[in-house]
């Protein structure tokens, strides 16, 4: 697939996996639309690429996507850059550790929303336009933890179960557009995630995201 002048937007985009989605696709000439919530890290990151490929145009976006309604938001503001999107990363995601009777449900609803909820939501602002124009690709991260029940992160696992379900619905049901879909499913991977979760496990063995991402391209 060639990527030149293609316009990609990476959700999570601040650090770890989408942060190396974003080297990955200004290496191959795709201008960005970076989003996350720390605007100092997308400006240092934007600074970076624009270094090494200054002919891209690179955009940022400072989003909360746990919040309802900030998917919507997002792409008005897309829209108000003139920007067409022609690929969509969805890697924001955040997991929960711990027994769930111990967890906040505000937590596990704002976990459900971002993971899920905006997820979809997203995937159904950008999709029409790329099935349209008979080209495009969605990648949505999910997760190992897909393949079977997790106990001490059951809403994560849950939550990554249903990424992988909707994606591959997708990739059947874009199989004819010129669209291609697909879910990358990392097992424990060294990033931020880990410390969000609040608890240090899965110490040992852990892949960089730089292979994750090389593993997706």
């Amino acid at each position: 697939m060639n990527l030149e002048n293609q316009t990609a937007l990476i959700t999570g985009s601040s650090g770890g996996i989408g942060e190396d989605f974003a080297v990955a696709f200004a290496k191959r000439k795709a201008n960005l639309v970076l989003v996350a919530r720390r605007e100092d890290k997308l400006a240092q990151l934007r600074t970076r690429l624009l270094e090494s490929h200054p002919g891209l145009i690179i955009d940022i976006i400072t989003a909360d996507l746990s919040v309802p309604g900030s998917a919507a938001e997002l792409a008005s503001k897309v829209t108000s850059l003139g920007r067409r999107i022609d690929i969509l990363i969805n890697n924001a995601g955040v997991g929960l550790h711990g027994d769930f009777v111990t967890q906040g449900v505000a937590e596990n609803s704002a976990q459900i929303q971002l993971n899920c909820v905006t997820l979809v939501e997203l995937t159904g602002l950008f999709l029409p336009a790329m099935t349209k124009a008979g080209r495009g690709l969605v990648i949505n991260v999910a997760s190992t933890a897909a393949f079977q029940p997790t106990p001490s992160m059951a809403v994560y696992g849950a939550t990554k179960a249903f990424v992988l379900s909707f994606t591959e619905a997708l990739w059947q049901e874009t199989k004819s557009t010129g669209v291609r879909v697909f879910a990358l499913c990392p097992g424990a991977t060294e990033t931020e995630f880990f410390a969000r979760t609040g608890e240090e496990f899965l110490t040992s063995g852990r892949q960089t995201s730089a292979q994750v991402v090389d593993t997706a391209m």
